[in-house]
């Protein structure tokens, strides 16, 4: 699946990639990061959802992207997969969660990935970009990280929070007062799951 719609992988990627569902399936049985449901549409739900992001930018090498609330490491593991020469810090409230992102990474030779046992409001560093996948309403998440961000910008996109939401974001949007631009991944994937999911962009101020 990943490879239909990312075909310039490596085969070392599409191996990293392939690793993946039965890492999960293991430490899902002993920490729940993944819903029972869905842990057998990992790579329709977790891993091609994640890569949605990687569908609307490319990281550049030498840039710092920061995932807040990775949870099992989602968006940050597939992303880091994707882009080998950037770097990524996934971050979450919850330590046992954290413990199955360094499991993973460090079994599938991942080492762009660093984690952090941290809420997002207590990072130091700065980063040129930040992405998350649902974590809470964007008027909500965007103060966590608002300081976060580098001045200078080498990207074609701007520095900025790159956020994985589903569903209809109208009245979320209006209560952030933020400038969204919103991506439809339905016209990326063709698998029904992605009718409703969108990749959110807010440039940093």
């Amino acid at each position: 699946m990943v490879e239909k719609y990312f075909p310039e992988l490596t085969s070392y990627q599409l191996s990293q990639f392939n690793q993946l569902p039965e890492l999960y399936s293991f430490w899902n049985n002993q920490i729940n990061v993944i819903s029972r449901k869905d842990i057998d549409f990992i790579f329709e739900r977790h891993i091609l959802h994640s890569l949605g992001i990687a569908k609307i930018i490319s990281f550049l090498e030498g840039e710092r992207v920061m995932d807040v609330g990775t949870g099992g490491g989602f968006p940050g593991i597939p992303l880091a997969i994707m882009f080998p020469a950037t770097q990524f810090l996934l971050v979450d409230s919850i330590g046992k969660k954290i413990k199955v992102v360094n499991e993973v990474a460090k079994v599938i030779g991942l080492d762009n990935v660093t984690t952090t046992h941290q809420r997002a409001e207590e990072i130091d560093g700065k980063f040129d970009f930040v992405v998350s996948r649902a974590v809470t309403q964007l008027k909500d998440f965007y103060p966590w990280v608002k300081d976060k961000f580098n001045k200078t910008s080498r990207n074609i996109m701007p520095n900025g929070i790159v956020y994985l939401k589903g569903g209809d974001l109208a009245n979320e949007i209006a209560e952030s007062k933020l400038s969204v631009k919103q991506f439809y991944l339905n016209q990326y994937f063709d698998e029904p799951f992605f009718e409703t999911k969108q990749v959110i962009y807010i440039k940093a101020k």
